[in-house]
């Protein structure tokens, strides 16, 4: 069965109920995680005298601190056709966010002062478990060589600096635009990695779901978009793959003719009738929000745990 590893002020642990059992190193790297740290959790565990400490006590911190955050977008058929466009025709949109943008599963979501229109997306994380430095052909069956965890993610998006300033890095990279956590869902053998399309993302706001989807609504699949991506980066254990979100999203694109409306006018007049059309919209996060985030499979076997985070 997988273990979840947490990250938290005193170093590592694994999860047992409710409780977490604290594990012997404080591990520097994501690769010591798991392999000694795995190691470490299944003799912590084996072992019936562990003393724990409550799960409720403890802030979980970002678990994979300096990792590289590469992302799919547009990834989800419910996302693609709420987003306008035909998922029988769409390409692997391919992206980064920045290191910075991580924070933890409890952190604030802090939104800056020139940003109206905050959006939310719940999204699968792949941490890499092996080392990519050319081309590989990654297929359902040797999938579990490259997924190292499983791990809960919000996508934060500044949707009016993304979109009509065409800069999804920017628009995507913010400080606390991507908590991560709380924990490393880490499988135990392939049949765990291959459920991952079995995993339900769930996401709410002030107790109000938006998203609920599973994973298997992706359009490209882990295995496909780890072969496309070795194509072009080379990939250290412990960097994150993000890999779409579901429906649901703020965001309501305008309707096809009013698209074709805008195509005619100038540039600046267009992106300004855009914002100002999803400024009236409620469902963009503001400050006080409650945004609960949480991925698993429906027979709880695979529980990647819940973010609570509230907005600023």
């Amino acid at each position: 069965m997988s273990n979840n590893l947490i990250r938290y002020s005193d170093g590592w642990g694994v999860v047992r109920g409710t409780d977490i059992l604290p594990l012997p190193s404080t591990y520097e790297t994501t690769a010591e995680v798991l392999s000694e740290g795995v190691k470490a959790a299944r003799e912590v565990l084996a072992n019936p005298k562990a003393k724990g400490i409550p799960l409720a006590d403890v802030t979980p911190l970002n678990p994979l601190p300096g990792a590289r955050v590469h992302c799919q977008g547009a990834n989800y058929r419910s996302h693609m056709i709420e987003s306008g466009m035909d998922p029988n025709r769409a390409f692997n949109m391919l992206f980064t966010k920045s290191t910075a943008s991580m924070c933890g599963a409890e952190d604030d979501i802090v939104r800056p002062p020139h940003v109206q229109l905050l959006d939310y997306e719940v999204e699968l994380g792949i941490v890499v478990g092996k080392p990519i430095t050319e081309p590989v052909t990654v297929t359902p069956q040797n999938l579990a060589e490259y997924v190292g965890a499983f791990v809960v993610a919000n996508d934060v998006s500044a949707r009016d600096i993304q979109l009509p300033q065409g800069q999804w890095y920017k628009g995507k990279s913010y400080r606390t635009f991507c908590p991560v956590g709380p924990y490393l869902c880490v499988p135990e053998n392939a049949d765990e990695v291959a459920r991952w399309a079995e995993l339900r993302l769930t996401l709410s706001v002030n107790g109000t779901k938006r998203q609920d989807a599973l994973a298997d609504d992706m359009v490209f699949k882990p295995a496909a978009t780890l072969t496309e991506f070795s194509q072009l980066e080379n990939f250290e254990i412990g960097d994150l793959i993000l890999t779409g979100t579901p429906g649901g999203v703020a965001l309501q694109p305008p309707k096809a003719i009013a698209q074709k409306v805008g195509g005619l006018l100038p540039e600046d007049t267009k992106w300004q009738i855009f914002i100002k059309g999803q400024a009236k919209r409620s469902a963009y996060l503001k400050p006080g929000d409650r945004v609960v985030t949480s991925i698993r499979t429906d027979d709880g076997a695979l529980d990647l745990g819940t973010q609570h985070n509230t907005v600023r």
